[in-house]
């Protein structure tokens, strides 16, 4: 069973909790104010109140342990800095911060986490994408060039190949997988001679100004 903590419970740190527990993960729940930390106890398996600030209480909790510990301190930058550092100093494997700014992160990274979030901006570019290509489902932004794009093909590709398509040499697009709904099945890495279908889900790796091409 895979283990998280998360270091405050405002709303975002609040809702993946319980997220990961619904999940079936183990979690553990830090913040400082009680009532955050009551309106998490029946899904953490630990809910703590306890500053985080304080390198003791970070030792005691055993967070070096966890698979991942997540950082969710809204705009207190020094805050966020002395956790993610302490994380670090204690070996914790992967220390996920979520941000308020690209500078935030910046620093953030500088003194150990190991991932960045910034629910803000990813939100607004998910919303952007659902506005203007209706045919992007979802998209994960790898870094601020690269992107896997969820797509539900277009008019256009239905019954083609991915031979006849040649998405890489038109748009540098390259697709990872493929999700069958009828039968349903996953297909990793399909083939030139796979044919798209109408129900058929493209999971597809491309750079930002390439993903506006196929749009």
């Amino acid at each position: 069973m895979v283990k998280f903590a998360v270091i405050g419970l405002g709303n975002f740190g609040a809702t993946l909790v319980r997220a990961l527990a619904e999940d079936g993960h183990e979690v553990i729940a830090i913040d400082r104010e009680s009532e955050r930390v009551q309106a998490v106890q029946r899904y953490a398996v630990q809910a703590i109140i306890a500053d985080a600030t304080q390198r003791e209480v970070l030792e005691e909790l055993g967070l070096d342990r966890m698979d991942a510990v997540v950082v969710s301190l809204g705009r207190d930058l020094g805050a966020s800095v002395l956790v993610t550092l302490y994380l670090r100093d204690l070996k914790t494997k992967r220390i996920v911060v979520k941000i308020a700014s690209q500078d935030h992160g910046r620093v953030l990274e500088r003194v150990g986490a190991t991932d960045i979030v910034f629910p803000e901006r990813d939100m607004a570019l998910r919303l952007a994408q659902a506005l203007t290509a209706p045919n992007i489902l979802d998209f994960l932004p790898l870094s601020p060039e690269y992107s896997i794009i969820e797509l539900a093909p277009p008019k256009e590709f239905i019954g083609k190949s991915l031979g006849q398509l040649h998405l890489r040499g038109r748009f540098g697009i390259s697709v990872l997988a493929v999700k069958q709904l009828i039968p349903e099945k996953l297909i990793v890495n399909p083939g030139a001679d796979f044919v798209i279908k109408d129900s058929d889900i493209l999971y597809v790796l491309g750079r930002q100004e390439d993903v506006e091409k196929l749009k």
